[in-house]
């Protein structure tokens, strides 16, 4: 029991951003997006040295402004976020890896396609590996919540399931937007909008995790497996 207390108290004291900077770190990123596309002029001081004047006043324009922004302040969320943890989670650097991708393939090419299919393989990327680890009888989510609560085998199981199915219903309404509705749409349903879904999901997910939580010291015993 000694050694279980000890490894847990090891686990507290590892750096973590606080709740409050951990959302804006998440979160900022896109807000700015949403705004830069809205908002193209106000960003156009950033943006000009790197994009012509004659792309940014074309009918794109507001997108690539926030391409652009999207690519700066997705960059400097992940550098604020190893500062502080001395750490780079898989998923926000998967995030950080396809905007850089996708983004840069957008303003390279001028051609939006891109930047709008970037969610459909990262959601669809998340939903194959959370079922390839089941295949291999390991369940991710644990990482994925940084551990937040702990479950059953059997829960862990059932949640992994329902949020792999999740990230490919995201993965197929991205294609179906962006394929049929303007940019301001798209960018709208990017943010807020899957923000939404996803929070809403997450809430639908409480009576699973409710069900099959671990007591306390079988919680910890979980956490130091994980």
């Amino acid at each position: 029991m000694e050694a279980i207390q000890a490894k847990v108290k090891k686990r507290t004291r590892e750096p973590r951003l606080p709740p409050w900077l951990k959302f804006a770190v998440e979160t900022g990123p896109l807000i700015l997006f949403f705004i830069a596309n809205a908002r193209p002029k106000f960003f156009a001081p950033l943006v000009a040295p790197f994009l012509s004047r004659q792309v940014l006043a074309g009918p794109n324009g507001g997108l690539f402004t926030a391409t652009f922004v999207l690519m700066m302040a997705v960059s400097a969320a992940l550098c604020m976020s190893f500062a502080m943890t001395r750490k780079l989670p898989a998923v926000p650097l998967a995030t950080a890896l396809l905007v850089a991708v996708f983004g840069g393939l957008t303003l390279y090419v001028q051609d939006p396609v891109f930047i709008k299919m970037k969610p459909t393989v990262l959601y669809a990327a998340f939903g194959a590996v959370l079922i390839g680890g089941l295949l291999m009888n390991k369940s991710l989510l644990p990482a994925l919540f940084e551990n937040a609560f702990a479950l059953t085998e059997r829960g862990w199981k059932l949640l992994t399931v329902r949020w792999a199915g999740f990230f490919f219903v995201l993965s197929a309404l991205n294609e179906v937007v962006w394929r049929t509705q303007s940019n301001d749409t798209w960018v709208a349903f990017k943010f807020p909008g899957i923000f939404i879904l996803i929070l809403l999901f997450s809430l639908a997910q409480a009576p699973l995790v409710k069900r099959h939580s671990l007591p306390g010291e079988e919680a910890e015993r979980a956490a130091d497996d994980s």
